[in-house]
């Protein structure tokens, strides 16, 4: 059985709570209405899991922000700002989904919690074994009350994602679970009564389901300069795609692939 390498592993956050999305929201609002038409992608990803990883990536971003910024033809805009992005990708997410009545709340918990703690578990013993970021797993688990748990779901389903590939077969927790977490999670918020009001344009001019679109493109778009760089600066550790990882899942449990992996970015030339 091959060990696990000694590199970083790929981290992932939960997200922020939804009054601390919607703020970073505002804050990104006008680059979101203004994307061009040209730079929106298509929504082929998982977005509460792209954003626990983005939002995991963004510790390790941050020590490569001094030589990121020495790059030619690099934004370090993309760096500085990829932690508001993400949140309002989740803000935008959360906004686009459907209704849920209150009266669901005690359902969708008496799911969530054991569902929680059962990959909580098994994530433990991934960090243990080396397979999991042993700060990521030590972080859900601080996590208490409602809101956590929804959070927390996330971040989970985030975790295992980015290292399918080598737990599949050493864990107990399914990939119907880690899918199940990644919907849960955004679920529980709205039935909990977290999710905010829309801060976009007037009603009427974007829908929100546009204004997601356009809010994990601007966030997919700067993550992807960011593994970009990464993939230069980090070149020689090999370690690249742990710093900062796919925002697309790899596999499924079959062995199919759940989403198209962007063909890999070309290395920044230095000048």
């Amino acid at each position: 059985m091959p060990k696990p390498s000694k590199s970083p592993k790929p981290a992932a956050a939960k997200p922020s709570v939804p009054e601390e999305a919607a703020k970073a929201y505002a804050e990104v609002k006008a680059e979101i209405e203004s994307l061009p038409t040209s730079a929106l992608l298509p929504i082929n990803v998982d977005i509460p899991r792209a954003v626990a990883i983005g939002i995991g990536a963004v510790p390790h971003l941050a020590k490569l922000r001094d030589q990121a910024a020495k790059l030619p033809d690099f934004n370090i805009q993309n760096i500085d700002k990829i932690g508001p992005y993400a949140l309002a990708a989740w803000h935008a997410h959360l906004t686009a989904l459907p209704e849920l009545s209150s009266t669901l709340l005690g359902k969708l918990l008496e799911e969530a919690k054991p569902l929680r703690e059962d990959m909580l578990l098994a994530a433990e013993l991934m960090a243990h074994k080396g397979y999991f970021d042993k700060r990521s797993v030590e972080a859900i688990r601080s996590g208490q009350g409602n809101l956590d748990t929804a959070n927390d779901l996330v971040a989970l389903s985030a975790l295992y994602a980015a290292s399918w590939d080598q737990v599949e077969k050493r864990s107990p927790v399914t990939w119907e679970e880690v899918e199940r977490a990644s919907l849960l999670g955004p679920q529980l918020l709205i039935a909990l009564g977290e999710r905010r009001q829309p801060v976009g344009p007037d009603a009427g001019v974007l829908t929100a389901v546009e204004l997601r679109q356009r809010a994990f493109s601007l966030f997919a778009n700067a993550y992807d300069q960011c593994r970009r760089a990464v993939s230069y600066l980090r070149w020689n550790d090999g370690d690249a795609e742990e710093v900062a990882p796919s925002l697309y899942t790899r596999t499924r449990r079959d062995g199919s692939q759940e989403s198209p992996e962007p063909a890999p970015v070309a290395p920044v030339t230095p000048q």
